[in-house]
């Protein structure tokens, strides 16, 4: 799809700059940064911990196979939690005041085996624009098996999707560390964006921490670890099960579900929302009480705050979610909210069975 995305204008007082001056008033007021936080200093500690300790542990110790195959999926798990609580901030530069430390930390991302330059391309240019656009959302881009929008062509196989998408979500990090970062990369265009120029240190980077990661999690492994290959072979398999599965099912609830819009421009590319209104509607919180699911989603279960205030760390959305709800309320706008993430998912799953059903729906021009 080539037509140029166009949001609509508004005229008086709207929704996004009433919303922006409440936010603006709790950080100012209180006088709190909009960056990280001593709850965000705890995170950068824990979760890389543990991911190295399981690393360290599983490495160098003469650990059984059935300890080792509990370590590989911690480190997965923990894969997920770096990814979703460090790196996903980082990238956005919504940690630190300083863009050389949200750089640094932004890393990470290569570390754990994607690359922040190219998701900074699909997610935070693409996607963050886009939301649930179909042809120009990367996270919902439409591939055979799997329908993940009602505008997109029904198959038959898809009348089964609710109950096998989840086996291809937990395939999603290892497309992730061997396939997509590559193909996103070379590909010309994504979505609106020109992707065909890149700088030049990006080629020596992608190839360079890719390399990387495979030394770390494969040649290390069979080197060091005290078990067969394909025993190796099968817990790299599982650290990816755990670590897909796991941030696959935190992104796709927060689209993906019935609450949700997906929007389709008319024929000139103008939006029927603005921005702020599009991203309210395409766009779903879940169990934003729960104190657990707060820690570990790095903020991903307060999507709708996330998606308007991407700069603002993720550790104040709980604290601002309600001032996005009541004025969304006050302009008679939808707030889309699961109560729990068991509604999120069974939200989720009924989506994707009728998705299996119905027909595609042909965009207004």
């Amino acid at each position: 799809m080539s037509v140029k995305i166009t949001f609509a204008k508004t005229s008086g007082p709207d929704f996004y700059t009433t919303v922006n001056k409440k936010v603006e008033d709790f950080f100012t007021s209180g006088k709190i940064s909009k960056k990280g936080n001593g709850t965000m200093l705890v995170k950068l500690i824990f979760f890389p911990t543990i991911f190295i300790s399981a690393y360290l542990i599983l490495v160098l110790t003469n650990a059984p196979l059935l300890i080792q195959f509990l370590l590989w999926s911690v480190l997965g798990l923990f894969t997920a939690f770096i990814g979703l609580n460090i790196a996903h901030d980082a990238v956005h530069g919504s940690i630190s005041g300083n863009k050389s430390v949200n750089k640094i930390l932004g890393y990470s991302f290569n570390i754990i085996g994607a690359n922040s330059y190219v998701w900074n391309i699909t997610h935070n240019i693409v996607h963050h624009t886009y939301t649930n656009i179909d042809g120009h959302d990367e996270d919902i881009v439409s591939i055979p098996i799997l329908r993940m929008c009602p505008h997109q062509e029904l198959r038959k196989i898809h009348k089964h999707q609710y109950w096998y998408a989840f086996i291809f979500y937990s395939l999603a990090s290892l497309s992730w560390v061997f396939i997509k970062d590559y193909v996103k990369f070379f590909k010309k265009k994504i979505g609106n964006y020109n992707n065909k120029t890149h700088p030049k240190k990006e080629y020596f980077i992608l190839f360079i921490s890719k390399a990387i990661y495979y030394v770390l999690f494969l040649v290390i492994p069979f080197v060091f670890i005290n078990a067969l290959w394909w025993q190796i072979l099968l817990g790299f398999v599982v650290m990816h099960i755990v670590q897909g599965t796991t941030m696959a099912m935190i992104f796709m609830l927060a689209h993906v579900v019935e609450e949700t819009d997906f929007p389709m421009p008319n024929e000139t590319g103008n939006m029927e929302n603005t921005w702020a209104i599009h991203q309210l509607y395409t766009t779903a919180d879940f169990g934003r009480n729960n104190d657990f699911l707060n820690f570990f989603c790095g903020g991903l279960n307060f999507q709708v705050e996330h998606h308007l205030y991407p700069k603002v760390c993720h550790v104040h959305y709980k604290s601002i979610s309600e001032i996005v709800k009541q004025t969304a309320e006050e302009f008679n706008l939808r707030y889309n909210d699961n109560a729990s993430f068991a509604s999120a998912i069974g939200s989720h799953i009924r989506l994707l069975k009728s998705l299996g059903r119905q027909p595609a729906i042909v965009a207004e021009q």
